[in-house]
């Protein structure tokens, strides 16, 4: 007898002054995005420290934690969860463990099966009705400003390309497009060997031409059409050829003639002259131009 009265205090004694850990769930089924709660309450803390996950870390994967709620005092625990699942199926809350001393008390796991009630032919309708508004200039400007810088920037390419294009690339009658086109044509006679062929009346047939061409488009005067005397005359009338440059002119194309017509025949010495006199009027040429234009804008 004794010894039962001696196990019924034991056990009277034990529950009085240990922790009670309790917990329960609201719902089991609850639908997509519908908030549940959880509660977990430890009673008979005698002030004993209490150890768990923090505040909205304490349950899994897959539960949303809208709001986590502790309070304690000396002698009860107290934890509310608010939670939240967005997908379907059975989901498991497992034990939850809590240190309380020296001791680790856990809850019973709680399986949650979440289903999605919306149906096909529902109609989803807005919360709130939509608010109208009334947007400022700046709040234009906030919202289309990338927009309205780019357009600007694709503009400015357009311009910058139609001036570069219209503007920027000398055009092919250019007097610098002519004389370098003119001293790589004479280049390429020099090539041919008609000097150390002694083939003088194909250099010169070749060399005046190549002079008629150049004098026509660079000076705007009728070369390729006036016979040498005629030609002559209209430079020294016309004024936009410099002394020296008529000069030469005059010369390689008088004798140039009389090659043609077999009335002389020149030496090599005499050739390689001519073919230099005239490459150097051709660079002179752009100083003819330059003069001609000071004279008219005076």
């Amino acid at each position: 007898m004794k010894k039962l009265v001696f196990i019924f205090c034991f056990l009277f004694c034990a529950n009085a002054f240990s922790q009670i850990l309790s917990s329960s769930v609201e719902k089991k089924t609850i639908a997509l995005g519908e908030v549940n709660h959880i509660i977990v309450t430890i009673n008979n803390l005698n002030n004993e420290k209490i150890s768990a996950a923090l505040e909205n870390e304490l349950l899994p994967f897959h539960f949303e934690e809208v709001k986590d709620s502790i309070s304690q005092t000396k002698d009860i625990y107290y934890r509310r969860i608010e939670f939240a699942v967005f997908e379907e199926g059975k989901f498991t809350i497992p034990e939850l463990e809590f240190k309380v001393g020296g001791r680790i008390l856990k809850t019973i796991p709680y399986e949650i099966d979440v289903i999605n009630t919306a149906q096909k032919d529902d109609q989803i309708n807005d919360i709130m009705k939509n608010k109208e508004v009334q947007l400022e200039v700046t709040d234009y400007w906030e919202l289309y400003k990338f927009y309205i810088l780019a357009a600007i920037a694709v503009i400015a390419l357009i311009i910058a390309i139609v001036i570069f294009v219209k503007y920027g690339r000398k055009p092919k009658d250019s007097p610098v497009v002519a004389t370098n086109q003119t001293l790589k044509e004479l280049d390429a006679l020099k090539k041919k060997k008609y000097v150390e062929t002694g083939n003088y009346r194909s250099f010169y047939v070749e060399l005046i031409d190549i002079s008629r061409k150049f004098i026509a488009k660079q000076y705007r005067l009728p070369a390729d059409v006036l016979l040498t005397d005629d030609l002559i005359d209209l430079m020294k009338k016309n004024n936009t050829i410099s002394q020296e440059n008529e000069r030469v002119v005059e010369e390689v194309f008088v004798r140039g003639d009389l090659v043609k017509f077999a009335k002389t025949f020149p030496d090599q010495k005499t050739m390689e002259k001519d073919l230099a006199d005239i490459r150097e009027f051709v660079k002179r040429s752009s100083k003819d131009l330059e003069f001609e234009n000071l004279r008219k804008d005076v």
